[in-house]
């Protein structure tokens, strides 16, 4: 999905626990090349994604389940809370 900053448009999409599967092939390319990882639980013999952390320029950011993870047009990924998104960004 896309949506729109007041200015640039960036791509975005909502952390779930189907992220593995279902992310966007650029933040799927940065898990391969070990910038993001997921963050992992083990709960009653199970394993659960409850977020990420993401490697950034000006340190490691994390994310947790129901974030939205932002590819901004300078190329950097960056988490948003649900709020602070749906302030900042509307979709197209």
């Amino acid at each position: 999905m896309k949506y729109k900053r007041k200015v640039p448009t960036v791509e975005a999409f909502q952390l779930n626990r189907d992220a593995e599967i279902n992310a966007p092939g650029w933040f799927a390319r940065d898990v391969k090349k070990e910038m993001i990882y997921f963050d992992r639980c083990i709960t009653d013999g199970a394993i659960f994604i409850y977020g990420c952390t993401i490697n950034t320029g000006c340190g490691k950011l994390r994310a947790k389940i129901g974030d939205y993870i932002v590819k901004e047009s300078s190329g950097e990924i960056r988490p948003y809370k649900s709020k602070d998104f749906a302030r900042i960004f509307e979709r197209m």
